[in-house]
């Protein structure tokens, strides 16, 4: 049986027994197995061969590819027909990156622009620090290995990986199906790759490293072989994939089927196929199968205590003490003194405080690091390259703090979870809070540093300010065996002195400039932290109320079964001997269809029946 099937003869079933809340419960169930959006990040370090390889794979040059100029915006390539392409336009300001949209939100403003053109506005050439406001460019084009719902998403390079593109990439992570982080053949994996990739597994589990250019690299096996050491050193246990795009091009140029396969793409047409597609499709399908698990358990508690009450009335009493047993349960889950509202309460409130402390925590780091490397320069020599430094720690600090934020919060969930049935904690929809874009947009930009600049005149008004005292009192000690008040010996004293002088002004610059960016720096990470403590409050509350509103519905959906099985119930003694026989005959239906479609989730969960 299909799933859609499947899903239908579970919402007739409850149309049957009249569950307006099991049925729209179920549409939404039907919805998301509809959508076979499956997304798959592209990531890497700067001109790693990212956009070739998105290109490769879809036989197309949708991606831009330029051996000096880099991608600025993420392209999103999914399956349609006939092609098309349109740029969506950010709400947020230029350099932003815009993967939250990428990866799935409704895009509120977007243009159609000409397939061919489409790759232009995602280059830095065409489109410098993204000064045309792109939030993503995508297209949508017929290919096979798109059909079944693949969207890849191929990301700007996020440099030192601690940048705020890398921030960006990290946070959007949650939100994604699958990764292919992308590194050439020219070098091994680094230990930022390493640490980037450990931190990306936590959110985004289903990975695999791609070695590209192996065609330029003839010692790219024993590259790959040392990439596969160093994952296995750090505990991260990917497939890893040597490709190249070169041989891709020419193989499907020539139809040369072994080029083809030298080229590494089969390998990585098949982990798309099987291990992505594939598992995401299993595992929306173990969801799908949880909701109808849920639903056939309502409307069992509804239909078989009232079978029992019609097969043995002498039992009516019994099932109705149980029933009501059962009602009361339900009612008091509903209750705001439930113990999960308190645990639900309690746990949220715990978990604001550690979240707060964590950020506070990680940027009272960056602010020692910060200082540390002001003590260690000129702030006048490293201004324009510390802001773009401080901007990626804070970046990558926030990311960090997000992700757990969302880890959090899932572990939240399951706590509460505990008071209820597996079907109803498997079914538990978290928001996803772990995207920093934007968060830091109402920040006040990093104020201007005074370097207290001195001119050659002020210079020379220094030293002379500082060897006049030498000049007038050397040329006093001096004068009193005879010589003049302007002699060789004054006159170097005052040098001497003028320099000391001098330096001493530079030296006092220096230190009220570095008091100055000390001042900024603490006012800038105080503004970044009011900003995002409000943030993150403000998703986590989200999120509670998400929680709240989810569980208030299965114990309302569980209460108003328990009412209906005590209305029928009661209802029994009231029927003749040919109304009682018919309704026994139409539970049994019902039951034998409710037992036959929870088997079929049994299966699906990879239960036994």
């Amino acid at each position: 049986m299909k799933i859609e099937e499947f899903v239908d003869r579970t919402v007739d079933l409850a149309t049957e027994a009249h569950r307006t809340d099991l049925v729209d419960r179920l549409a939404r169930t039907r919805r998301r197995w509809a959508d076979p959006a499956v997304r798959v990040l592209v990531v890497g370090e700067f001109k790693q061969g990212k956009s070739a390889l998105v290109n490769a794979l879809v036989t197309a040059p949708v991606c831009a590819v330029d051996a000096e100029a880099a991608t600025t915006v993420p392209t999103v390539v999914k399956y349609g027909d006939p092609p098309a392409a349109r740029l969506v336009l950010a709400d947020h300001a230029p350099g932003e990156v815009g993967l939250a949209g990428a990866l799935g939100d409704e895009p509120t403003r977007s243009r159609p622009v000409p397939l061919d053109q489409l790759a232009a506005f995602a280059s830095e050439r065409a489109n410098p620090d993204n000064t045309e406001r792109v939030a993503y460019a995508e297209a949508a084009i017929p290919r096979t290995i798109l059909d079944g719902g693949l969207e890849l998403v191929d990301t700007p390079g996020v440099g030192t990986l601690t940048s705020g593109y890398a921030g960006a990439t990290a946070s959007a992570l949650p939100a994604a199906d699958a990764l292919l982080f992308v590194s050439d053949a020219s070098r091994e994996l680094t230990a930022p790759e390493l640490a980037f990739l450990t931190t990306a597994l936590r959110s985004c589990p289903n990975a695999a490293c791609i070695i590209t250019k192996t065609d330029a690299h003839v010692d790219w096996a024993q590259i790959v072989e040392l990439d596969r050491r160093h994952l296995q050193r750090a505990g991260l246990d990917l497939p890893v994939i040597a490709v190249s795009s070169r041989l891709r091009e020419l193989a499907i140029k020539h139809s040369d089927a072994e080029l083809h396969n030298e080229s590494g793409f089969p390998e990585l047409v098949r982990h798309l196929r099987e291990d992505i597609v594939g598992q995401a499709r299993r595992l929306t399908a173990r969801t799908v199968a949880n909701d109808v698990l849920s639903v056939t358990d309502n409307l069992r508690a509804a239909w078989q205590p009232e079978l029992s009450a019609l097969e043995d009335p002498s039992r009516l009493p019994e099932v109705l003490s149980t029933l009501e047993q059962a009602q009361a349960e339900a009612q008091a889950l509903r209750e705001r003194s439930a113990r999960w509202q308190v645990a639900l309460g309690d746990g949220m409130a715990d978990l604001v405080s550690d979240l707060e402390h964590d950020v506070r925590e990680r940027l009272r780091v960056v602010i020692r690091d910060a200082e540390a490397a002001i003590d260690a320069d000129d702030p006048a020599t490293m201004w324009d390259e510390f802001g773009g430094w401080l901007d990626e720690r804070v970046n990558s600090a926030l990311a960090e703090s997000f992700l757990w934020a969302e880890e959090s919060t899932r572990w939240l969930a399951q706590q509460v979870a505990e008071h209820f049935s597996a079907s109803a904690a498997d079914a538990m929809p978290v928001a996803q809070i772990s995207d920093t874009t934007g968060v830091l947009e109402r920040v006040p930009s990093m104020s201007e540093l005074d370097m207290h600049a001195v001119h050659l005149t002020q210079k020379l008004l220094i030293g002379m300010r500082g060897s006049y005292g030498g000049v007038l009192m050397f040329g006093l000690i001096t004068g009193m065996a005879g010589m003049a008040l302007i002699n060789p010996i004054s006159i170097g004293a005052g040098v001497l002195l003028g320099g000391k002088a001098y330096v001493e002004d530079r030296q006092n610059r220096l230190a009220r400039r570095r008091g100055e960016a000390k001042t900024i720096v603490r006012r800038r990470l105080d503004d970044v932290q009011f900003q995002v403590l409000k943030v993150m409050k403000d998703r986590l509350r989200v999120v509670q109320r998400a929680m709240r509103d989810h569980y208030t519905e299965v114990a309302g959906e569980l209460q108003r079964s328990m009412a209906e099985s005590i209305a029928s119930a009661k209802a029994v003694a009231r029927q003749g001997t040919a109304e009682r026989a018919q309704r026994i005959a139409d539970l049994q239906r019902f039951l034998a269809t409710t037992e036959q479609l929870a088997q079929g989730g049994r299966k699906l969960m990879g239960q036994p029946a």
